[in-house]
């Protein structure tokens, strides 16, 4: 029955393989359960409260539990649906702008509103078959400075939240190495370690290199502290330049709990344009909205290569069906109220073990769901433990960039400018308007304007307003 509904034999595989496959891409991209909660979990939203927090005191195990929740149902959806070996979980990249770019300007349920809102649009935009022509619309080297921008958005915000790089609070520049030039305490060192140690297992090709990676250093943290005394970075009177930037690790008095889903369904579809303009609102949902295209679309072409399902015409098979829990999983994300969830490029581990079908898929989302009895783990993980990843995610986005043509300047000064502002503004949407506003300027200089897309011109023109809201507020108000 499983090789007839899921075509095993066809697709040259096993069932052995698709179930080592699907543990596979499980332990290659569980982190995300540790990683989500510290990202969201402990951003304030516009009104000063936590996500799923009560008052000044965050939820992580809460945040974790929903995480892996919403991971396992869309990736046993899109193994029951599309046949697909394509997991899927909370996007990295993603949450950060959620966390620091929406929420901050509203409540968490206005944000997770707007994002359940991108992920209708994206359904609908789907069966019309409309995705694929707004994909069209930006050129293919500036979808690839998004991406490398946002990795080096990710690798900032790990080497700040580890305390390898902090605020220098005054002077001329903006950030140091360590504490005044210096890198300071134990918790740096559990930083370098888990970071060298992640290096080391993805060199000798070890799966679940990040995930081990977070383990082991959060033992070490456990053991040091314990040993040294070390105490918080901060503990709401006095500041501890040595001290761990998240919570104290200690040996948890727990380990497997009932999960707590009661963050599903606190959203307010309409409340974040109440809080911000109009304008501001659909740049919000479009930024969402293009980040999930062109990560999905380039995710399952590159799973799809690699697990020789792409025919001579060059078609994936249910690549409709894929689309479509893909633009799901988007609304999962919003009501499950843990960012926009989206395609794992990480599955790819799972495809080079041997995964051809959505078995694999299953045998992931299964794994997930079996991970949210084990949410209290996450409470004691530090930041020093867990901002390693945060490090090689960007550096794995950030290789992309030599695709890029350089000799183009209408395509490597806005690649430039989308890269190098994401980070230094600390905001993605800056970058990509940056990038396509450059992009139409350059190439109406050039003379090229035929090879701007209608549909990129009035998005352009969109972030021009963007930018220059404040000016055109006061002049309206005049």
């Amino acid at each position: 029955m499983l090789d007839s509904y899921f075509k095993i034999t066809e697709r040259g595989s096993t069932v052995g393989r698709e179930i080592r496959g699907g543990f596979v891409t499980f332990f290659t991209m569980a982190y995300i359960v540790a990683l989500n909660p510290l990202i969201i979990g402990l951003a304030k939203d516009g009104d000063g409260k936590f996500l799923g927090g009560s008052g000044d005191h965050p939820n992580l195990a809460m945040v974790a539990a929903m995480t892996a929740l919403m991971a396992g149902l869309l990736t046993i959806l899109m193994g029951a649906v599309a046949n697909f070996p394509l997991a899927l979980a909370t996007g990295l990249g993603l949450n950060t702008f959620v966390a620091v770019g929406i929420a901050s300007k509203m409540t968490w349920a206005d944000a997770m509103g707007l994002i359940i809102i991108e992920g209708l649009i994206i359904t609908v935009l789907v069966l019309t078959g409309f995705r694929t022509a707004v994909f069209r619309a930006v050129p293919a080297q500036l979808k690839i400075a998004i991406s490398v921008g946002i990795g080096l958005f990710i690798t900032l915000i790990g080497l700040v939240d580890s305390g390898f790089v902090r605020r220098t609070g005054s002077g001329p520049v903006p950030v140091q190495l360590g504490d005044n030039g210096n890198l300071v305490g134990w918790p740096i060192m559990v930083f370098a370690l888990g970071l060298f140690l992640m290096i080391g297992l993805m060199v000798k090709k070890v799966k679940g290199a990040l995930l081990i990676g977070i383990g082991v250093s959060t033992v070490v943290a456990i053991i040091v502290e314990k040993a040294f005394k070390i105490g918080p970075n901060f503990d709401g009177k006095t500041v501890n330049p040595k001290g761990w930037g998240l919570n104290v690790p200690s040996i948890p008095s727990k380990i497997f709990a009932k999960p707590d889903f009661s963050l599903f369904g606190h959203i307010d579809l309409t409340g974040a344009f109440n809080r911000v303009t109009v304008i501001t609102a659909i740049l919000f949902i479009f930024t969402l909205l293009l980040s999930d295209f062109f990560d999905t679309v380039g995710t399952v072409t590159a799973i799809a290569t690699e697990a020789g399902l792409i025919d001579k015409q060059g078609n994936i098979p249910n690549n409709g069906k894929i689309l479509f829990v893909d633009s799901l999983a988007a609304v999962g994300g919003g009501l499950g109220n843990i960012s926009s969830n989206t395609s794992y490029i990480e599955s790819a581990s799972g495809v080079g073990e041997g995964a051809r079908t959505g078995l694999a898929s299953i045998v992931t989302g299964v794994l997930f769901l079996l991970t949210t009895f084990l949410a209290p783990l996450v409470a004691v993980i530090p930041y020093e433990a867990a901002t390693p990843a945060l490090v090689i995610v960007g550096f794995l986005m950030m290789s992309q960039i030599k695709d890029l043509d350089w000799h183009d300047l209408g395509i490597s000064i806005p690649a430039f400018l989308t890269m190098i502002l994401m980070p230094f503004t600390y905001s993605i949407s800056v970058g990509i308007g940056a990038g396509f506003v450059s992009h139409v300027v350059i190439r109406y200089v050039q003379g090229r304007r035929k090879e701007i897309h209608p549909l990129l011109l009035l998005v352009s023109g969109l972030f021009m307003v963007y930018f220059f809201q404040s000016p055109i507020n006061t002049w309206i108000g005049k």
